[in-house]
């Protein structure tokens, strides 16, 4: 485990954090635009998030449970690929923030505690991340194909006009000339080398998974932002079982911010409930997601006992 604990700013700081952007705006006369994330945490009762291998920030929409999340990962400077929500009080909050990490039993940490180093490819993902790399895939795709039927036309042109080099601006076409002239390479061959290839892709669940599973390593921190985004139960589940295999056996730390009751029951979890006032610990069972969904499907026992 990496990170210990997370501490917010009081709302006297957050005040003063607020007078300053102010005044830097305009002195005397100053004024903010966009106070967020200003005002969202002390009315919640919260100021510290105390962390192990697996936390879990859980609300409804509008519950700050993202904010959170994407506050903790500026604060660590994580890598991350689309950028947060943020407006010109985000940066002075996040520096706020006060971080603390575990101690490092081996003996080689930072600092005078010997505290844990973040390792460096720990990273913040979001559902923003998949749908981006999901577009990208098949844009790429797209593209592939379009180089495809021009290379195809290009493979029965070149055969009949022979290309003459008489400069390095003809050596991508004397290249393709020679590939389209030897025997032990067909059409397909030739337009695989020319045009690209393919991603295979699957439904949107299994695109999902599979940037999950190629985006985690073990030996790191991640902060997933709403990972079940795109995946139906089943993936859900297997996403739950990479999860848990990287905890167990991979020396990873997550923190999720999340309301699928599946990723909710990940072993071990700490839950933190961000619609409560204050923000309380739960056990995953004892969430209103979880619950509204075991009313549903207790009060429709009768199909699922009839089909027997």
């Amino acid at each position: 485990m990496y990170l210990e604990s997370f501490l917010l700013p009081s709302k006297e700081t957050e005040e003063k954090l607020l007078k300053t952007r102010m005044w830097e705006n305009a002195g005397p006369f100053g004024y903010v635009e966009n106070a967020y994330p200003y005002g969202i945490f002390p009315p919640k009762g919260l100021f510290q998030l105390d962390f192990e291998r697996v936390t879990i920030l859980y609300g409804g929409n509008g519950s700050g449970k993202s904010t959170l999340l994407n506050l903790i990962a500026s604060a660590l400077k994580l890598k991350r690929i689309s950028p947060p929500n943020s407006g010109e009080m985000w940066d002075l909050f996040a520096a706020a923030c006060q971080i603390r990490m575990t101690k490092d039993e081996d003996g080689e940490g930072e600092g005078e505690g010997k505290f844990c180093r973040l390792p460096s490819h720990s990273r913040i993902l979001t559902s923003d991340d998949v749908f981006d790399f999901m577009l990208a895939m098949r844009s790429q795709n797209d593209q592939v194909r379009e180089n495809v039927e021009s290379e195809r036309q290009e493979w029965f042109h070149r055969r009949e006009i022979p290309v003459r080099m008489q400069s390095m601006e003809d050596y991508e076409n004397v290249r393709k000339q020679a590939l389209i002239c030897r025997k032990s390479l067909s059409r397909r061959q030739y337009l695989r080398e020319t045009a690209g290839k393919e991603w295979k892709l699957g439904s949107n669940g299994e695109t999902a998974l599979e940037f999950f599973d190629s985006h985690l390593k073990e030996g790191a921190l991640y902060c997933l932002d709403e990972p079940e985004n795109s995946l139906a139960p089943k993936f859900q589940l297997e996403l739950l079982q990479i999860l848990s295999g990287l905890v167990r056996w991979g020396r990873c730390q997550f923190i999720l911010a999340t309301h699928s009751p599946f990723l909710l029951s990940l072993p071990g979890a700490r839950i933190y409930d961000l619609d409560s006032r204050p923000v309380t610990l739960r056990k995953w069972w004892e969430l209103e997601n979880v619950r509204t969904c075991f009313r549903f499907f207790d009060e429709n026992r009768h199909f699922f006992e009839d089909g027997k």
